[in-house]
């Protein structure tokens, strides 16, 4: 299949040969800018290995570099830190490049999602191997996993550009966004559910410690009874299973890669010249000059650092604050499989009361469920109507941001007609803000249950690590959320100017394009 188009060079001789109708011409159009239901689905499939491998590594990364591979928690925190700060530097870096590739027959964005994958597939299964040797253990896992971010950076910038290259319709873009949510959220929860799944079967009995006794374990001490009174799994079974996910994982990663790769076709642009290339400092004055996406990409900040908080440290609070040990990965799995279900909602609420209402309600509904999981008695009932109505709350952090992100890049381009060609710079800034946010949530939450005294593998945590995990999944996302609502509300642009960009925008691309479809179409009928 060609992934290019707009590559053929016409005679001007031939527009006397034969006259074209006005009805071919629209056909024409309608049928260049229309995107088919494959083509939806095979696009969307293309973010799933973004959310694949980060829900894996958001949920059981922090818990496998502790209780696993056994590493001291001020240790794990630099790795967490280090790799995902390193992720975020190198999304802008990928971004300008992407800028300033050139075009190919399969298009500009497709062959960094291509050339990308095989070696990020090697290092995200190497990040989950033990290797024999204790003293080069922090080197093993912060080279993988800084190889592997920013191999999936090479993934995930272009891809996300993409959006802006498969059609030029506003109202084709938004399905595709839909589309490719729902994917993304059934990414993570397949994610959750293969590694939680793969790892909750051989997940090895807690250590006995000096607080330990018979009446404080409670339910942590029935799941270390039931686990020696049968097979008794030993560190090494549970080491297995961790690289038995990765296998599948990274199975799934290349899978999707090539169905992208074979079902989309990427449109060249057509409408404008591109800009003359700028460097990498003027790239990054040119987005966060500009005042909506600047606010935008602050009020996400402040919201996914929430999400990402609760997502890096929700199997430890289940795992011991709560005592369900044996049931996190099913807590995770029903959170995930709410937000799948939750997300045809969302689009439908984004689209009949706007976007930024739709962010306010999306993101306070899940603040009622993060104070009950606290503050009420441990239990697993209520933990799971907890979890499943969070969840709901959960599918917006994921469809709105992504929804967004073209309106700001139209208003750019109504305001700014002459700048063309930045949409990777765009997209790639606001994947580092959210990465680093990502890797300020982990680094500082690691960190704190050092501080606290954190045990590995401990039957029971100290009260003060206890006390920890509560503000980390109720107190501090709850005030990062209510932070970024308050930026929300001098966010600049409403449903009235978003429609008004759209039709502008329409009207100039159909305005400039007359001549190029005109000349194709005549030249195919000849």
């Amino acid at each position: 299949m060609a992934k290019g188009e707009g590559g053929e060079q016409y005679s001007s001789a031939s527009l006397l040969n034969k006259p074209v109708s006005p009805d071919d011409i629209q056909l024409a159009k309608t049928q260049k800018n229309q995107l088919t239901v494959c083509n939806k689905i095979c696009y969307a499939i293309g973010g799933a290995p973004y959310q694949i491998t980060g829900c894996a590594l958001g949920f059981f990364l922090q818990i496998f570099l502790l209780d696993v591979a056994q590493m001291d928690p001020f240790y794990a925190s630099i790795i967490l830190f280090v790799g995902r700060a390193w992720d975020a530097l190198t999304d802008p870096t990928v971004g300008f490049l992407v800028s300033r590739s050139p075009w190919t027959r399969f298009g500009r964005m497709l062959p960094w999602i291509v050339f990308s994958t095989p070696s990020a597939v090697i290092s995200y299964f190497l990040i989950w191997y033990v290797p024999p040797f204790e003293n080069g253990k922090v080197i093993w896992y912060l080279f993988f996993y800084c190889v592997f971010q920013s191999l999936q950076t090479c993934f995930h910038v272009p891809y996300s550009a993409l959006t802006m290259f498969i059609t030029s319709e506003q109202k084709e873009r938004d399905s595709a966004t839909a589309y490719r949510m729902t994917v993304e959220v059934l990414g993570t929860l397949l994610g959750t559910g293969i590694q939680g799944q793969i790892v909750g079967m051989a997940t090895t009995s807690c250590v006995l410690g000096p607080l330990d006794n018979v009446t404080h374990l409670s339910n942590v001490s029935k799941s270390v009874a039931l686990n020696e009174s049968g097979h008794v799994i030993s560190l090494e079974d549970t080491r297995a299973a961790y690289m038995i996910a990765s296998g599948v994982i990274s199975l799934l990663y290349i899978l999707c890669a090539v169905v992208l790769f074979f079902g989309v076709r990427e449109q060249k642009e057509s409408c404008h010249p591109r800009s003359e290339p700028m460097s990498f400092f003027q790239g990054i004055k040119l987005v966060m000059g500009f005042g909506p996406y600047a606010k935008l990409v602050t009020i996400f900040l402040f919201t996914s650092l929430a999400f990402m908080l609760l997502e890096g440290n929700f199997a430890l609070f289940c795992s011991y604050t709560l005592g369900f040990r044996n049931d996190f990965q099913n807590i995770l799995l029903v959170i995930m499989l709410s937000a799948t279900l939750a997300i045809p909602f969302w689009q439908w609420f984004l689209t009949r009361f706007g976007k930024k209402t739709a962010v306010y309600v999306g993101s306070l509904s899940v603040v009622p469920f993060m104070v009950m999981v606290v503050c009420l008695k441990s239990n697993l009932i209520v933990t799971y109507i907890c979890s499943f109505a969070a969840g709901v709350g959960v599918a917006s952090a994921f469809l709105l941001p992504w929804s967004m992100l073209p309106d700001v890049v139209d208003d750019f381009q109504v305001q700014n007609p002459t700048s063309t060609g930045h949409e990777a710079l765009f997209y790639s800034f606001y994947v580092f803000f959210t990465k680093f946010a990502s890797g300020v949530s982990l680094g500082i939450s690691t960190l704190s249950l050092d501080f606290a005294g954190y045990i590995s593998r401990g039957c029971s945590q100290p009260t003060e690590v206890d006390l920890t995990l509560k503000m980390l999944v109720s107190a501090a996302p709850i005030a990062l959320i209510i932070i970024g609502l308050s930026i929300l509300y001098t966010y600049p642009i409403n449903e009235e100017r978003r429609q008004g960009n759209c039709k502008l925008l329409q009207e100039q691309r159909e305005n400039e394009a007359d001549s190029e479809t005109d000349l194709a179409e005549l030249s195919n009928i000849v």
